[in-house]
């Protein structure tokens, strides 16, 4: 699927319920009525995508501006100098890259040469993954971009890794310390024995950035997920992306239980990661990245002119544009501590006047019959 649409879709029905939960004095989960998500979202699943290749391009040129995975993915001979001291991802620790190291390095990236990758399929862990018949459509990509959790498959390294071909294994060897060293050793092992699957370590300097370029769009996560990693990684690097197995949901479309991966039911590790919210946020800096809604709002004379032709909103698939931004204004922080208040019956009796009052900014609409 899309990935903007994808987002689009999700967004909408995110609104519509209040972002699935409401945050007033405490801080409680509510229990998604799945009947009533299933209903609001399946009908704007079926609307037709349209592919916007400025948009994408103000989206790569954003990222590569700022992260660029495309010269800084991962370490390479090319960007990673011998005896060059390397700060971790999430601390100041340091690493001296010596020769032994930078020798088997790789040369430079694939794509240095050859450009963008063409249609990618970026693919979750998601248990929505499972009997979902799109391992044809998944293997009918240009490039794969795959998450694997090597606990689930026990055995040989050797064994393990080559169910996935020819494939590059990159790994965080930088990202904690404690990485470092059986990173290290992985890549030892497997290049003289498996030379045609690489192994590459990712770069901490594109993660930092990263992290940087969405915490500066207010993400408050401890660290990114691997999965939204890789979903910006081939934002900048592919022509189109597709993603499967991003739904951190216990409950299909079809109202039918699922397990957290698809692989295990284990669940994200506390204090690391928080599905669904995490996973709901994100979408929603997603879209932020994708609509600058910071200046397409409503109608100023800066952003229309005289005489310009403006086309009425009224297509299905359109017509809750507003709703986005209006998760852009509660989120992103830059007008301050802002409240966006809903519609919804739960509001009544539930004593949150006086906080929704202490706002900086409150955004609300309010249906109006004539």
């Amino acid at each position: 699927m899309d990935l903007l649409k994808w987002i689009f879709s999700f967004l909408i029905v995110l609104v519509i319920f209040t972002c699935l939960y409401l945050s007033c004095g405490k801080h409680e989960m509510m229990r998604i009525d799945m009947k009533n998500y299933t209903d609001s979202l399946s009908p704007l699943m079926s609307c037709p995508h349209v592919s916007n290749r400025t948009q994408k391009e103000l989206i790569r040129s954003k990222l590569h501006l700022c992260c660029n995975a495309t010269g800084l993915l991962y370490l390479t001979k090319k960007n990673t100098a011998v005896n060059q001291t390397i700060t971790y991802e999430t601390s100041n620790s340091v690493y001296k890259v010596g020769a032994a190291l930078h020798k088997m390095l790789p040369e430079d990236f694939p794509w240095s040469s050859r450009g963008h990758l063409g249609r990618c399929a970026v693919v979750g862990n998601g248990g929505i993954l499972k009997n979902s018949s799109c391992g044809r459509e998944i293997d009918s990509a240009d490039f794969i971009i795959s998450y694997s959790n090597m606990d689930v498959n026990p055995g040989p390294l050797v064994q393990r890794v080559s169910v996935y071909g020819n494939a590059s294994l990159i790994i965080p060897a930088f990202a904690y310390t404690v990485c470092t060293a059986v990173s290290i050793k992985t890549l030892q092992l497997l290049q003289p024995i498996r030379p045609q699957q690489p192994v590459v370590f990712f770069s901490p300097y594109y993660l930092k950035s990263l992290d940087r370029f969405w915490k500066g769009r207010g993400l408050k996560e401890e660290r990114l997920s691997t999965g939204f990693m890789l979903v910006n990684v081939a934002l900048e690097l592919c022509d189109d992306v597709h993603l499967y197995g991003f739904w951190p949901f216990d409950f299909n479309l079809k109202q039918q239980a699922l397990q957290h991966h698809y692989y295990d039911n284990k669940p994200p590790k506390p204090l690391v990661h928080a599905m669904p919210e995490e996973f709901i946020k994100t979408a929603c800096y997603v879209f932020i990245l994708c609509c600058n809604a910071t200046g397409l709002l409503y109608l100023t004379k800066k952003n229309t002119a005289v005489n310009q032709t403006i086309t009425y909103e009224t297509s299905k698939c359109t017509k809750w544009k507003l709703h986005f931004t209006k998760c852009y204004l509660s989120s992103c922080g830059h007008l301050g501590q802002c409240a966006v208040v809903g519609i919804g019956e739960i509001l009544k009796n539930s004593s949150c006047g006086r906080e929704i009052d202490s706002a900086e900014f409150v955004i609300r609409y309010i249906l109006h019959y004539s």
